[in-house]
């Protein structure tokens, strides 16, 4: 079935934001006892919610994480995204292009409202998504679980058939599959390992100049 609506992820597929929650990631947590990897982080966090890291921490430490802790995070976090945040190379021209061929768009991603607003405001990107920009915290389970995508869906209208996501992250990939949209996924960023996205219903590419052909070509 053609694709009709296209479904867009928002961190490391619209903005280039998971570079810099990486860094973070290491050295704050480091910081209260739980030293990870570059690569640790990616395959523990990296698609899910701010709140999902939470839960873990207290699970590996035993204690509840001090509030003012997760205030220092979203600190210095606002203050990365504000000096450096930039859009996802080529992706504004591909979201343009879908759009004009006449697909339906919207973003679900597992960051809050108020994130994604001020994110995709600072990139100039809120307008081409605005009233069809969804988060995981509307929903009882965030990514891996499809409950995100389906609603998303739902809301707007169309079936799983109808539709089709694109992620970069092997969560957000497991969503897709397992609400029964093709995903296409995204490796151009360079941090996921191509094998933590390749499988069935997915399709993976490297550039955001190809993805318009690519979801005509469905």
């Amino acid at each position: 079935m053609p694709a009709e609506l296209v479904i867009f992820d928002c961190d490391g597929v619209l903005i280039d934001s998971e570079r810099l929650a990486i860094g973070l990631d290491v050295a704050m947590l480091a910081d209260i006892g739980w030293p990870l990897s570059r690569e640790e982080v990616i395959q523990r966090f990296i698609g899910r919610s701010f709140q999902h890291m939470l839960d873990q921490v207290e699970a590996q430490l035993g204690h509840p994480v001090d509030p003012a802790w997760s205030a220092r995070w979203d600190q210095r976090y606002q203050e990365l995204l504000a000096a450096e945040l930039e859009v996802v190379d080529g992706v504004e021209a591909a979201v343009d292009a879908i759009q004009a061929a006449g697909h339906a768009t919207c973003v679900a991603s597992s960051s809050s409202h108020e994130n994604l607003r001020r994110n995709l405001s600072n990139v100039d990107l809120h307008a081409r998504f605005d009233g069809r920009i969804f988060s995981g915290y509307d929903v009882a389970n965030g990514k891996p679980a499809p409950d995100l995508f389906l609603h998303a869906a739902k809301t707007l209208g169309f079936t799983p058939e109808q539709c089709v996501v694109v992620e970069d992250s092997r969560f957000g990939v497991a969503a897709a599959r397992a609400a029964g949209m093709h995903c296409f996924a995204y490796a151009g960023g360079g941090m996921i390992p191509v094998a933590d996205l390749e499988g069935p219903g997915t399709t993976v590419f490297q550039t955001m100049a190809e993805l318009p052909e690519l979801i005509r070509g469905r």
